[in-house]
């Protein structure tokens, strides 16, 4: 069985159960920059709307690194961190975060240009750049050879993944585009940009950062054995709690998410909230 299986729906209880506090953080990411954003346009010109851009995008790569340190706290099933403290967890990242992204915006977008298959290849195999980062400490550019190292075997999976993601987003984008078409048009993109990010942002970043988790405790390269069993195969194996493993002989994925604290199963075991130094470094 594909370790991704039901990732889609643990994303989704994550959501409901926790929606305040990754909604908050997301959507005090996405006010604070469109009103920045929309001043710096009307009073700046030409600078302003450069500087403008900027502050976008520097907030973009925070909202990244932010969600992921959320979903990373409440996956234990309480929210240890507070918004303040999430966001202070995630600002040492940002740079490395922003370096990566760019790189790989560059390379996808060439991708979609010249054949488009090539551009989704890269989405499916750089996708986790920024949970290894954020969770990893992995530089920029160490992040692509570990993202590709974790897919590699479960390409297909991933990419199914993603499209529903995809899917998802495109209905509340129909969604929300229709409630806001009647409004003016400066008012009703501010509140589409605003609101659509604050909603699809946290979710986002949950399926992509329990897909990360899901693929350090599968094997590396693809399954082994029967049954769909996945052992101590990957580099954080220890049978001691709140490590990657899953003691003896390891877990087996039944198709949705993790154990509860202290149990075993899913090819991780954890005796409480993880680390907040994060996990350990790639070894690769």
């Amino acid at each position: 069985m594909s370790p991704l299986s039901g990732v889609i729906n643990e994303s989704w209880q994550l959501y409901k159960t926790h929606v305040r506090h990754l909604l908050t953080i997301a959507f005090i990411i996405y006010v604070i920059t469109a009103i920045i954003s929309a001043a710096l346009q009307e009073i700046g010109g030409f600078f302003g709307l450069l500087l403008a851009e900027l502050i976008t995008i520097i907030a973009v790569f925070l909202l990244q690194a932010a969600l992921v340190k959320a979903v990373q706290d409440v996956r234990d099933g309480r929210a240890d961190l507070s918004v303040g403290q999430t966001f202070s967890s995630a600002t040492p990242y940002i740079a490395s975060v922003a370096g990566a992204s760019i790189l790989a915006g560059i390379a996808i977008v060439f991708g979609l240009i010249l054949l488009i298959i090539p551009g989704l290849a890269l989405i499916t195999i750089w996708c986790l750049i920024v949970p290894v980062i954020v969770l990893e400490q992995t530089g920029a550019l160490a992040s692509f050879g570990r993202s590709l190292q974790l897919v590699r075997g479960y390409f297909w999976n991933v990419f199914g993944t993603l499209f529903l993601v995809w899917l998802i987003m495109i209905a509340v984008g129909i969604v929300l585009g229709a409630i806001f078409a009647f409004m003016p048009h400066l008012l009703g993109h501010f509140l589409s940009q605003v609101i659509s990010g604050t909603l699809v942002a946290p979710f986002i970043a949950l399926v992509v950062t329990l897909m990360y988790f899901r693929l350090v405790a599968a094997p590396a390269g693809g399954p082994v054995g029967a049954g769909g069993q996945y052992g101590n195969q990957n580099p954080y194996d220890s049978a001691a709690p709140g490590t990657f493993g899953g003691g003896q002989g390891g877990g087996q994925y039944g198709g949705g998410g993790y154990p509860p604290p202290g149990q075993q199963g899913g090819g991780f075991q954890q005796s409480g909230p993880p680390p907040e130094g994060g996990f350990p470094p790639s070894a690769g």
